[in-house]
């Protein structure tokens, strides 16, 4: 695991702007740097130490010394691949994965992707070719962002190594926050940085004569079988998962997890035999927002030490900035901040963690997902109907029991649904944002997605979306930047491209059966967890945010933010308040919709305040 950076092009001033790039992803390398620069190249690479920790340097060289490449994750097939490579004439001088991918490079090009297993975000120089060829993995377990710059391609694991490329003018780019205020995470390619973009995952990218081009290589897509055998699947299920968990564990350093009260990192926990597992949690509400007394339980039936913090609400607010720095992008998950926590007490211990991520959008875990069952009553009246309904009930002021059901039966799931989070629709965001910023319409986003899944149902059809967004935008984006920020690396079993497989085709009734979401999922884990534990319902590390506003306290010190001239750059301020009012007063749970925009002002006093402007 590390922070590689780069520029290709004839940028003359390289040597110290990449070592200003390496410096400012520091903390996701902390063992060791090196780099490499010629006339038309200069590549950044800061190491954690995890596998061949005497010869796994980088940059790393090809024999001739005319392939050179920077990478950032892990290849868990890369012992089998590099047999293969070298039954084709390869030589290896090392026992690292990073030379696997030189190798792989030179043998089968971009066609390398198709082979690998594994979390990547990597760039090689090809000297003789005079091209750069960069790729991320499936998922986007890794990060990978770029530039175009006066004519030279700048990228990094980080935004804010690009911003130290001096010809950068840094630029809010104020689309990407109206999306946000929907989606509560950076939905589009195009960051809150003007200019900068991700390279999506399941893509790749060629730079060649000052000339850009980014292809895909890999879509998740969904194909369930209509009919499939419940017990066959379990098991198949059962073999994956293990068999993922066991690549995973490969290194050369200790492995532990991370331990909520879930199943999903349970059953990592339980079927991969740490001696360390990891969890935090809060003392508010009775412990309403603590899984510790859970995560004990799994990890005593387990054998292994649970390692455990109470997190107060002092140091969850003094950390906000921080972990706004490190996020680059406003993320307004609370749980982000508790992930903060969980990977700093982890990270005291040993370098390297499993986490449950990906479960669910894979396995069919949100509650969300069972909609479309409670809702079929809605499928037999015609579209015209149901909109006339809708708009009535829209139109009428009066709340009352079951309006919202009736409201989301009579909405089309193309409307209705932009992933687990949707916090301002276009409407109210014409209410919250200033007139000169449009109120974009998420589905702006979402419609290629819809368009694509026409054919499946809709629970699948939320599943790709989620893979598509929500898992992207928030649940890894969150996994990588707060284990990294403390030099730690997460490993994601389930978002393996074996188990993807194995999970793409998983049939509608082994994904949602009654009121039970995640079905042949939570039956795999009957065989090795207590009954409660498998059928448990997800925490996921959740955050009293919605009790603390209601504190003078606290809603003194986001009403101060509401209020600061920032705020008013970009919202209607009177809206804001009333919004904080009525949550504070109980008439509304505005919490979410209140900490999103909390949230961005952290995030753009970081790095738009007046200490950059300085």
């Amino acid at each position: 695991m590390c922070g590689i950076c780069g520029i290709a092009g004839k940028y003359d001033k390289q040597k110290p702007v990449i070592e200003n790039m390496m410096k400012s992803i520091y903390h996701r390398g902390p063992d060791g740097g090196g780099n490499y620069i010629d006339e038309d190249v200069a590549l950044g690479f800061r190491r954690l130490s995890i596998i061949d920790l005497d010869c796994g340097n980088q940059p790393m060289f090809n024999e001739t010394g005319e392939v050179v490449i920077v990478f950032n994750g892990e290849i868990y097939n890369y012992q089998e691949l590099t047999k293969e490579l070298q039954a084709k004439g390869h030589v290896f001088t090392n026992h690292s994965d990073t030379e696997c991918l030189i190798h792989a490079y030179e043998e089968y090009h971009e066609k390398m992707l198709k082979k690998l297993r594994g979390m990547f975000g990597f760039a090689i120089w090809d000297s003789k070719e005079k091209t750069l060829f960069a790729a991320r993995d499936f998922f986007g377990i890794k990060p990978f962002y770029y530039a175009e710059i006066n004519g030279n391609l700048v990228f990094a694991s980080e935004i804010k190594a690009i911003l130290e490329y001096p010809e950068y003018k840094r630029e809010l780019n104020e689309k990407a926050l109206s999306h946000y205020l929907s989606f509560q995470y950076s939905a589009m390619d195009e960051t809150f940085f003007k200019g900068i973009y991700k390279l999506n995952p399941g893509c790749c990218l060629q730079y060649k004569g000052g000339k850009l081009k980014v292809s895909r290589y890999f879509d998740p897509t969904l194909v369930p079988e209509k009919h499939q055998d419940e017990k066959a699947i379990v098991e198949e299920i059962k073999e994956r998962v293990a068999e993922s968990i066991e690549a995973h564990k490969i290194s050369d350093v200790e492995v532990g997890s991370l331990l909520s009260g879930g199943v999903d990192s349970n059953y990592i926990a339980a079927q991969g035999h740490f001696q360390n597992t990891f969890t935090v949690g809060f003392a508010e509400d009775n412990g309403r927002y603590s899984e510790m007394e859970r995560a004990r339980e799994i990890a005593d039936y387990a054998g292994s030490t649970c390692h455990q913090k109470v997190i107060t609400p002092e140091e969850y607010w003094a950390v906000l900035p921080k972990v706004q720095y490190h996020m680059d992008e406003p993320l307004a998950d609370p749980s982000a901040v508790a992930l903060w926590f969980v990977d700093e007490l982890a990270a005291s211990k040993l370098k390297v963690v499993m986490s449950g991520e990906g479960a669910d959008e894979l396995f069919g875990g949100y509650v969300i997902y069972h909609e479309p069952v409670s809702l079929r009553p809605f499928k037999v009246l015609p579209a015209g109907l149901k909109k006339k309904i809708k708009e009535k009930l829209e139109d009428n002021k009066k709340n009352f029991k079951g309006k919202n059901y009736l409201i989301r039966g009579c909405t089309p799931i193309e409307e209705r649904f932009i992933g687990n989070a949707y916090l301002f629709h276009p409407k109210e965001k014409a209410k919250v944002l200033k007139s000169s910023i449009p109120a974009e319409d998420p589905k702006t986003l979402t419609a290629a997605c819809y368009q694509k899944t026409r054919k499946l149902d809709d629970t699948a059809r939320m599943q790709y979306i989620d893979l598509k967004f929500w898992l992207i935008g928030d649940i890894l984006q969150k996994a990588d930047k707060m284990s990294m920020a403390h030099s730690l690396e997460t490993r994601v079993p389930y978002l393996d491209i074996e188990v993807y497989k194995t999970a793409r085709k998983l049939s509608f009734d082994n994904k949602i059966r009654k009121t039970q979401t995640k079905y042949a999922f939570r039956e795999a884990a009957h065989s090795i967890l207590p009954e409660q534990v498998a059928t448990r319902k997800k925490l996921g590390f959740p955050v009293p945010t919605r009790v603390w506003l209601k504190e003078k306290k606290y809603y003194d010190k986001v009403r101060a933010a509401f209020e600061s001239e920032a705020s008013k750059k970009f919202f209607q301020t009177d809206y804001l308040i009333r919004l904080m009012d009525d949550h504070y007063n109980g008439l509304a749970d505005n919490s979410r919709k209140i900490w999103a925009v909390y949230t961005f002002l952290v995030w753009y006093d970081v790095y738009f305040g007046e200490q950059q402007s300085a």
